[in-house]
């Protein structure tokens, strides 16, 4: 993507900023278990409040069905935030109408409101114009840092954008961040370039699967989108999760792209997935009554081989169920090569947000890595296209 204007560029002095984050935090019993998120924005928010903004927040959580549901408002975020930034937040108690603009009107320089959940009113994800000239009406800047969502087209993503043009749009450092890795990643990679793609679906990643053919020197395969790759191959898979209707495309996958492609060598299987499940390897078939559900010792080694030669890694998906304890050694493995190479080889290593994320985390792995993405499903977008409609029309 072109350099795009970041909040840094902005005069936001005295004027108020509508900023969309991603506070789509877990909350449980009104508490929040986990607010990276709400970390991960504070550069942006603290960039704006220094400087004299009037800033205003929104945000999703969850996705409720029918208007506002008490256990999706974002009144836990908002008190979480003031806590972080040692300051009151205000609240809102929804995100749009005449009392929430008069609450934007009242903010002086510096001070912070959060908008009630955006997906209370339908029309957020229908990108309702009407809506989105009703959020528009609170601000005088608009920024997206909220990368976990800018690849949807929603009212608070692109049809607030677009009602505020002539007035100044940007992108605040998160996802700043977010384009560089990603962006340098997919448009000139150092190399070896080396891709990891674990998960169960084939589906869910084939058009990034296709994508990084094109542009890896390798692609490793985990999880059990590898099974789908062992029936093409004409192997017995037993009971393993596989997308038949997928097999075909596998095939003609590995006959276009073969010398690229790793699938794994062995595989760790049981006849149940539980924290007890006694389990054997195999090279090869898997047995009838038996499921694959993660990449044995001689696969780990592989794939770790392969890594250790790479200037940049990426990888999205576990290559087992992590987890379970007896199938976490696989995706183990692989988190600590990727690490391995970022800081013995100086390799740019970024993990594609979603469960590899959440992987690196548990094995307290994430500062030893390049970027660890904060969307899952909006970093296989940006490696498949290189671009969002969501940033593209910002200045």
């Amino acid at each position: 993507m072109a350099t795009k204007k970041t909040v840094k560029d902005v005069d936001v002095k005295g004027k108020r900023v509508l900023m969309r984050v991603d506070f789509n935090v877990p909350v449980e019993d009104g508490r929040i278990t986990d607010d990276r998120r709400i970390s991960q924005a504070l550069p942006t928010i603290k960039e704006v409040v220094s400087k004299g903004g009037r800033l205003i927040l929104m945000s999703h959580l969850g996705r409720p069905k029918k208007g506002p549901e008490a256990k999706f408002s974002l009144q836990p975020t908002a008190t979480r935030l003031g806590e972080l930034l040692g300051t009151t937040v205000k609240f809102a108690p929804d995100s749009i109408g005449p009392e929430v603009e008069k609450m934007a009107a009242d903010l002086k320089d510096g001070e912070v409101l959060m908008l009630e959940n955006v997906r209370f009113h339908p029309e957020e994800e229908k990108n309702d114009p009407n809506f989105a000239k009703s959020l528009a009406k609170l601000g005088d800047v608009y920024i997206n840092d909220a990368f976990g969502t800018a690849h949807r087209e929603h009212g608070s993503t692109f049809g607030v954008p677009q009602a505020l043009a002539g007035k100044p749009r940007a992108i605040g450092y998160l996802i700043q961040k977010e384009l560089k890795f990603l962006g340098e990643a997919v448009s000139n990679p150092q190399r070896p370039f080396v891709a990891i793609m674990g998960g169960a679906k084939v589906s869910d990643k084939i058009e990034v699967i296709k994508a990084l053919l094109g542009k890896a020197d390798k692609l490793l395969i985990g999880g059990a989108m590898a099974y789908t790759f062992f029936l093409a191959q004409g192997k017995q898979v037993g009971k393993s999760l596989v997308e038949k209707d997928k097999v075909e495309l596998a095939g003609e996958l590995l006959k276009t792209f073969g010398p690229k492609i790793l699938l794994p060598v062995d595989t760790v299987i049981s006849d149940k997935m539980s924290d007890d499940a006694v389990t054997q390897i195999v090279e090869g078939n898997i047995p009838d009554g038996m499921e694959g559900f993660d990449i044995g010792p001689k696969t780990r080694a592989l794939y770790a081989a392969e890594i250790a030669k790479a200037k940049t890694v990426i990888w999205n998906g576990p290559m087992g169920v992590f987890e379970k304890k007896p199938f976490a050694e696989g995706t183990r493995a692989v988190a600590q090569a990727v690490a391995d190479a970022t800081q013995k080889s100086g390799a740019v290593t970024i993990i594609g947000g979603g469960d590899s994320a959440a992987a690196v985390e548990q094995m307290h792995l994430s500062d030893q890595v390049s970027h660890v993405s904060t969307g899952g499903g909006a970093s296989l977008e940006f490696l498949e296209s290189g671009h969002f409609s969501t940033l593209d029309i910002l200045d």
